[in-house]
């Protein structure tokens, strides 16, 4: 049919143009955040674009669903400016019909948001915390760079080396250690040193060196040379199993498991597919051009509507968290009352009711005032 092919071929060109734009905005905001977490030692600087793929794949719920809302209201709204809607109206096709061939278009996409919200979302989650904690686990010397002064885990002491030579006993040479423990501060130098592992410690030996121990509120320093000096640094134990968080369990997890801090994140992915549905009723509804307007003026409440949803929907999620309200009536409270707002605009613009209030009586005219 003419009416829905040529819908679905605008639909097409407009969704997937907004849909790249909005990718390369979301991924360059990613990008800064992984080189931010990176540079504050967060995650490895060689995970960075691993990082950035698990990151862009969870967000990419929200982008496909605001790029399907943009795409079709502004597509019905440039139908309004070009009168394209008076020949449809003209031919018998309402306000309504424009429902069916937007569903049609529409969902194959709302099928990958369903499985990227209840089955993508928590595997990139979870390889993000895991990429985390496999960083945060190593050990204080297995972060080091040479030229680089790098603190440790516990934050009292800083190593420095100026330059590994990559053998096979990770030899270093001109090595500076600073700590500060117990009240105690000192300062190690050396000319070598090298990494031994003895069972699950870590031992540093350095070769040639000095050392400078002070302690504090007292004057008095105590120097000291050595030929060979060894410092346990650190353990190479495996990553701890914390407990797992809601949203890095699977979804059947989290329905084998009905607890609120479960619910609270089942009904964020759920309420991931129910809003893109809700939005396709929602363009169809929204979808107006005011000729005395600009052509913004429609895309800003088509953003601030899909602004206000989420906000509504992560709001939700903490007041199912905290019980506040319960699974079940939060989704019908919020979703179902969305989509019976949107169907009854929808059906008073389709049936072109208006609200007039009662006219005045006109005094110099009351046979007009009584019409």
């Amino acid at each position: 049919m003419l009416f829905q092919s040529s819908i679905r071929k605008e639909l097409a060109r407009s969704f997937g143009a907004t849909l790249v734009i909005l990718i390369t905005i979301v991924m360059t905001i990613v990008l800064i955040r992984a080189l931010g977490q990176a540079s504050r030692g967060y995650i490895n600087p060689q995970d960075v674009v691993l990082y950035m793929a698990y990151s862009g794949l969870g967000r990419l719920p929200t982008i496909l669903t605001l790029s399907l809302f943009v795409a079709m209201v502004g597509t019905l709204s440039r139908m309004y400016r070009d009168s394209e809607m008076v020949v449809w109206f003209t031919c018998g096709q309402g306000l309504s019909v424009f429902l069916r061939p937007l569903f049609r278009f529409a969902w194959p996409v709302l099928l990958i948001i369903a499985l990227l919200s209840l089955f993508v979302w928590p595997w990139t989650n979870q390889q993000t915390q895991d990429m985390r904690e496999r960083f945060e686990s190593r050990s204080d010397l297995d972060r080091i760079a040479p030229g680089q002064f790098q603190e440790s885990s516990s934050g009292n002491r800083v190593f420095f080396i100026d330059r590994d030579t990559s053998g096979g006993d990770k030899a270093s040479t001109n090595v500076f250690i600073a700590s500060n423990e117990n009240g105690k501060s000192s300062v190690t130098t050396a000319r070598s040193g090298r990494i031994e592992t003895h069972g699950r410690d870590q031992v540093l030996l350095l070769e040639n060196g000095q050392r400078v121990e002070s302690v504090a509120g007292k004057p008095s320093l105590k120097i000291s040379e050595f030929a060979v000096y060894g410092a346990k640094t650190g353990e190479t134990a495996p990553l701890a199993a914390g407990f797992t968080a809601a949203k890095l369990m699977s979804t059947q997890s989290l329905i084998r498991d009905p607890n609120r801090a479960n619910l609270s994140e089942l009904a964020w992915r759920l309420g991931l597919v129910f809003s893109a549905i809700n939005f396709v009723v929602l363009a169809v509804a929204l979808a107006s051009v005011n000729p005395r307007g600009g052509r913004g003026g429609n895309m800003i409440l088509v953003l601030l509507t899909f602004v206000v949803y989420n906000n509504l929907l992560s709001l939700g999620q903490s007041w199912v968290f905290v019980g506040l309200i319960s699974f079940s009536h939060f989704l019908l409270a919020l979703h179902g009352g969305i989509l019976l707002a949107a169907v009854a605009w929808l059906f008073k613009r389709n049936s072109n009711w208006t609200f007039r209030a009662g006219r005045r009586s006109d005094p110099l005219n009351p046979q007009r005032s009584a019409a």
